[in-house]
């Protein structure tokens, strides 16, 4: 899969999770990723499945951030998990075989690691500076890319302080997909961004 690799976040968003998913859907793009770290679990829930039925009737792949409850209570298709997060053993265990989890991971070494047990991809991050996300650490560059990219065959998605700008690179260094959170979810047209970084990947 090839393309833009859509992550919700509500606290830069102009108009909420559900109407930007519905953009993003109208914009192509193949797969989600429900990210939400301030609401309470019912609220949580009650997003998620409404995401949930968005991404069904157009057979969009969604993914849940972390939370293994939220995503076999909506039986999305798969979770992405953090190195501080859930263990990959565990959450497989939970999820069984049939389900789609993705490690984020910051250096050769962890993306080895995520590969050996077994992750259906891996999510490079972050490749610039970036503000999205507090505990993202300090930016890998396109170089840890290319290095995994040269490692393994294991799909990439990339992530963290990515624009327009920048996306060729990240796309000629290996990614398989890639996110701009900030510079999609702040835009009045979100369906307009994100097609913007699609055509990247059909022009590459």
């Amino acid at each position: 899969m090839k393309g833009y690799y859509f992550i919700t976040d509500a606290a830069l968003s102009k108009a909420g999770n559900v109407s930007d998913v519905t953009r993003a859907i109208e914009a192509g793009v193949k797969i989600v990723q429900y990210r939400n770290k301030s609401n309470i679990t019912a609220e949580m829930y009650a997003e998620a499945m409404a995401i949930k039925d968005l991404c069904a009737r157009s057979s969009v792949t969604l993914i849940i951030n972390d939370r293994i409850d939220i995503a076999l209570a909506v039986d999305a298709d798969g979770v992405h998990i953090g190195q501080d997060d859930m263990p990959y053993a565990v959450a497989r265990r939970l999820l069984g075989d049939n389900k789609i989890i993705g490690v984020t991971v910051h250096n050769l070494d962890e993306a080895t690691d995520a590969v050996g047990m077994g992750a259906d991809y891996l999510g490079v991050s972050p490749i610039f500076a970036t503000g999205t996300k507090d505990d993202a650490g300090g930016p890998c560059g396109v170089g840890l890319i290319e290095a995994v990219r040269c490692a393994y065959v294991v799909p990439i998605v990339a992530i963290g302080g990515i624009t327009l700008e920048n996306a060729d690179g990240v796309i000629a260094a290996g990614a398989d997909m890639l996110c701009a959170i900030s510079a999609v979810v702040t835009a009045t047209d979100v369906a307009g961004e994100i097609r913007k970084f699609q055509r990247k990947y059909t022009l590459s």
